[in-house]
């Protein structure tokens, strides 16, 4: 699974129940075909286009866009990102529901559920800067002893932070940035005062 994506916000309400609906059909269909692992692999391919095309985000999040000019586009992304057939369709379909504006969310809930399955954790990480290798190493090695399974992180830069990090692993959050210390000393401070 993948080191590096993005970090999606939770999704709720009707997008909750659609997201759903979608990541279950597409792990069925997956799991039925034998193809999990490649639908995996086709999903990551899928993040790492969303990430780096600011133009297949506007496609997919456009509502004033054509149906069918955003399909015969998809069909181009699909070709371009070397995904499978099931892969394939299952973008044509969310394409033509109007509903690739939650690509993200699909992928990470479709990652979420074969890691669970496979008795795995997601850990969604923000630092302010790129982690060295050792770094990642010994964050993962962290938080796979604290888990005790095995840790698939997905690590965002955010320089909002400005130092430290932040970790979410299902339900559970930790907030050690800089950014949280000094809200915390600035509300002491004129508590205080």
């Amino acid at each position: 699974m993948a080191e590096n994506s993005t970090v999606s916000s939770p999704v709720s309400g009707d997008n909750a129940v659609l997201v759903e609906r979608y990541i279950s059909a597409l792990f069925s269909l997956a799991e039925e075909e034998g193809d999990v692992d490649a639908i995996v692999s086709d999903m990551l391919n899928l993040r790492t286009l969303w990430n780096e095309s600011p133009e297949w985000r506007f496609i997919a999040s456009d509502p004033r866009l054509n149906c069918e000019s955003v399909m015969e586009i998809v069909k181009k992304v699909a070709e371009t990102a070397k995904v499978g057939k099931i892969t394939t369709n299952f973008l044509l379909i969310a394409a033509q529901n109007r509903r690739l504006h939650l690509l993200p969310m699909l992928i990470n809930g479709l990652m979420d559920e074969v890691a669970d399955r496979r008795g795995e954790y997601r850990a969604d990480v923000r630092v302010a800067h790129e982690l060295t290798e050792e770094q990642r190493d010994k964050l993962k090695a962290l938080l796979t002893a604290a888990m005790g399974g095995k840790i698939n992180m997905a690590v965002v830069e955010d320089p909002s932070i400005l130092g430290g990090l932040t970790v979410k692993v299902g339900s559970q959050f930790i907030d050690a940035s800089i950014k949280t210390k000094l809200d915390r000393l600035e509300r002491t401070l004129r508590a205080t005062a």
